[in-house]
């Protein structure tokens, strides 16, 4: 979860945050938490290009407020990419280098080794707990409902404790 005073800090995203905020309807949350946020070449590339048509495409390709960044440190991303997609390598990778506060993640693996190279992380759970504690939202349980339907997995456990944690358990 972000601080109320994230706005005007570096915050770097993913793919998935991007995507399936999209989805629901929901990318505007970033833009009124954050102002703007930085991608890498290859999420850009994955939302926009090879995902030309689907939810978050048009999107993000609109987006003033979403600028890409080039890395610069390419052995890292290649290390990284051992583990992960090259998507999440480059967003950890842009997360260092611009001194980010922040970084959207929401695959686990990603999560464990951005947070091992001393990143914040959240994802698109974060900022949907984040939208209901500011009462952006009505039900986190719907939004959750609906993000289900678009195929974006949740475990139980991790349900249970972000509803608990927005009041609605």
């Amino acid at each position: 979860m972000t601080s109320p005073s994230q706005k005007n800090k570096i915050v770097v995203s993913d793919s998935s945050p991007l995507i399936h905020l999209s989805q629901i309807g929901r990318l505007s949350l970033l833009k009124e938490f954050f102002g703007e946020l930085l991608i890498p070449p290859a999420v850009y590339r994955e939302v926009v290009v090879e995902g030309r048509g689907r939810p978050g495409s048009e999107e993000v390709r609109e987006a003033s407020w979403i600028r890409v960044v080039e890395i610069r440190n390419n052995h890292l991303k290649k290390l990284l990419q051992f583990i992960l997609d090259e998507g999440e390598s480059e967003a950890i990778a842009l997360a260092l280098e611009a001194n980010a506060s922040l970084v959207l993640l929401d695959d686990r693996e990603a999560r464990i080794q951005a947070k091992r190279l001393g990143l914040q992380v959240t994802g698109t759970l974060g900022v949907l707990l984040r939208a209901k504690k500011l009462g952006l939202i009505k039900s986190l349980r719907e939004e959750l409902d609906k993000l289900k339907e678009t195929g974006f997995r949740i475990s139980k456990s991790l349900e249970k404790e972000i509803l608990n944690a927005a009041g609605e358990s």
